[in-house]
């Protein structure tokens, strides 16, 4: 019962926040937003949900919308579920939206295909397939600022770096426990690949989505294998009980890396005994920016959000902001391409590829500090951005290294490999004929 009125609750607050939305109309800008704020991954959903609804709602609220076009903001309930991900694909086609930012990479790789037909571009950031990144192949979809590929080389590079370089890998046990679904698996072939190059051995920990809180067998292999550190590629209820059982298992926190998905609650559930965990991030985990504050003041403070204000600012939240950021840019920037206010889908396709958010436009947001310079084109979809380590304290994420570099000379002859692979084996994948305006 308790779970069923808390269902209840979550499917009130999410079409409540759809209602509050303005109708999609002529004159609107219309961006639906997937989200999860029920199921066994809404622990993460909702904080992401949160942050890219708040900062679009700041927009229309202090701006009257982008370029002077009010958004119109309609989330639709995924559960994280690839079935229910379509159909709101489906659902939201007819409205005419402008992009689509589906939050699950099981969700993003069948709508890859649908994309160019339907002309609706696909921002699906930092997740999803990695070699969509590759413009020439994948006009339509965006996955900025990294991909996992890049993601698990800069995690090996801080690795090498704690140990004294790439060379003294050799010999190393590397764990490597992720969520047994198209996300977790996307990185497997690259490690495989670092892993016979680099001379360390990979020992594997697949977590079934049905199992992400019973990760007893898994720990119970590390504890046997012994690893020297542990990459997690996880999300959901999968992260919490990771750190949980490391602790039990008595792993060494400051060895124990993630990608960039764990929130700070995700840590603090394991107790003062998780310090030293650490993951990547490419933004700020704080509140103290312009941006936070005017979306306080203008979303949170005036009841047009969902967001409880101690969740200003945490890192989940800030994701889900600087995703809606580069929403909002890449349509301004598709209405001064285009000279029109109403941008459809196929302008924003152009918008994104001309995406150049530099230092001063960051500080015209209110995001000086928040995250670093990010550039665009037909060519890179992605940017294949530097991250940093942040290391939690107990409470908080503290930033704890310097900005990593992406093995580009890896990752990059890998992602036009994929790519090419992709298209040879959907026959009859389009070559692209979209204009370029990117410079």
């Amino acid at each position: 019962m308790r779970k069923l009125k808390k269902a209840a609750l979550a499917l009130i607050a999410t079409t409540a926040l759809a209602a509050s939305a303005l109708p999609a109309a002529a004159e609107d800008i219309f961006v639906p937003l997937f989200t999860y704020r029920t199921g066994p991954f809404a622990g993460s959903g909702t904080y992401i949900a949160n942050g890219m609804h708040d900062y679009l709602e700041m927009l229309n609220q202090r701006d009257g919308g982008i370029g002077g076009v009010k958004i119109a903001i309609e989330e639709c309930e995924t559960g994280y579920n690839t079935t229910k991900g379509l159909e709101c694909y489906e659902a939201v086609k007819p409205k005419h939206p402008v992009l689509v930012n589906p939050w699950s990479t099981g969700i993003t790789l069948p709508i890859i295909p649908k994309a160019a037909v339907d002309k609706i571009p696909v921002l699906s950031m930092a997740y999803g397939l990695s070699a969509s990144s590759e413009g020439d192949t994948f006009p339509w979809i965006f996955n900025p600022p990294d991909t996992y590929w890049d993601g698990m080389s800069m995690i090996i590079k801080y690795i090498a770096a704690q140990e004294g370089g790439l060379a003294k890998l050799k010999g190393k046990k590397i764990g490597y426990l992720y969520l047994d679904a198209g996300y977790g698996k996307e990185p497997l072939p690259f490690l495989a690949d670092l892993s016979k190059e680099l001379g360390f051995e990979t020992k594997l920990y697949p977590v079934a989505a049905a199992e992400m809180q019973n990760q007893s067998a898994q720990w119970l292999n590390v504890r046997r294998d012994r690893p020297d550190y542990m990459i997690m590629y996880g999300w959901g209820a999968m992260q919490p009980t990771a750190v949980k059982e490391a602790v039990k298992t008595n792993y060494p926190m400051e060895k124990f890396i993630s990608i960039w998905w764990p929130s700070e609650e995700d840590a603090k559930g394991a107790g003062k005994e998780a310090a030293g965990f650490k993951t990547l991030n490419w933004h700020a985990a704080t509140p103290d920016f312009p941006v936070i504050k005017d979306i306080e003041k203008h979303v949170v403070g005036a009841g047009k959000s969902q967001t409880p204000k101690d969740q200003l600012g945490t890192v989940l939240y800030n994701r889900g902001v600087y995703n809606s950021m580069l929403i909002a840019e890449g349509i301004r920037t598709a209405q001064k391409l285009t000279g029109k206010k109403v941008v459809t889908g196929e302008d924003v396709r152009r918008g994104m590829e001309s995406l150049n958010i530099d230092a001063a436009r960051l500080k015209e947001l209110g995001m000086d500090g928040f995250a670093g310079p990010i550039k665009l084109s037909c060519a890179d979809h992605n940017g294949h951005r530097p991250t940093f380590v942040q290391r939690f304290d107990g409470a908080k994420y503290v930033k704890v290294s310097d900005w990593i570099e992406p093995m580009h000379d890896k990752v990059g002859p890998l992602l036009k490999a994929d790519a090419k692979a992709y298209a040879e084996k959907n026959a009859g994948w389009p070559k692209r004929t979209e204009a370029c305006d990117s410079k």
